[in-house]
């Protein structure tokens, strides 16, 4: 059995919330060709393969870094970090890992072989199935922000840097969870 642990992340992009980072390890007879890079997937799509990805991945785990820790480290640093705790949980609990790939061209250091595969979210199903959790959770945590912070609309751009966005942040200024450090573009 080759246990590889692929991690991914959702949400380096936004100018609000967190950054979130999942680790999956997938068993053999995992059906990866259904897989595919989150960002291709529809949300309903997403949805059911997350549900299938829970019932039959070896292990998962997902961490994130809230706007806060992206201010204060950068949004590198709170990336890789959100990829290291998502990691270490499946040590925590004792999982098998072979080998680690993680999506993008850096990586954080651990015990285990460790990889960075650019365009992992589209070529490594482990890295697929990650992208889509931590895809689905960030989306998830944005919606509850978007209940707390209304004005924003959260629920429509998750914080990406929308125009629909900018517009908003003219009108209302920075919410709590904006993040300071980065360039809110002026609406024009």
């Amino acid at each position: 059995m080759s246990y590889v642990c692929g991690i991914d992340e959702a949400g380096r992009g936004p100018l609000a919330g967190p950054v979130c980072a999942a680790a999956v390890i997938l068993p053999p007879d995992f059906p990866v060709d259904i897989l595919d890079d989150s960002k291709r997937l529809s949300p309903k799509r997403r949805m059911q393969l997350e549900q299938l990805i829970r019932e039959r991945a070896v292990a998962w785990n997902v961490a994130y870094s809230s706007h806060t820790l992206i201010d204060r480290i950068n949004i590198l640093q709170a990336t890789l970090d959100a990829m290291r705790r998502s990691y270490e949980g499946l040590v925590r609990r004792g999982c098998v890992i072979e080998q680690v790939v993680v999506d993008g061209n850096r990586v954080f250091s651990c015990p285990h072989p460790i990889e960075a595969v650019v365009r992992g979210d589209s070529t490594v199903p482990a890295i697929m199935a990650a992208s889509i959790l931590a895809k689905n959770h960030r989306d998830r945590i944005m919606m509850i922000l978007d209940d707390r912070y209304p004005e924003w609309e959260f629920a429509s751009h998750k914080g990406y840097p929308t125009r629909a966005h900018a517009a908003l942040c003219s009108i209302h200024g920075l919410s709590p969870v904006h993040r300071r450090s980065f360039r809110i573009p002026s609406h024009h």
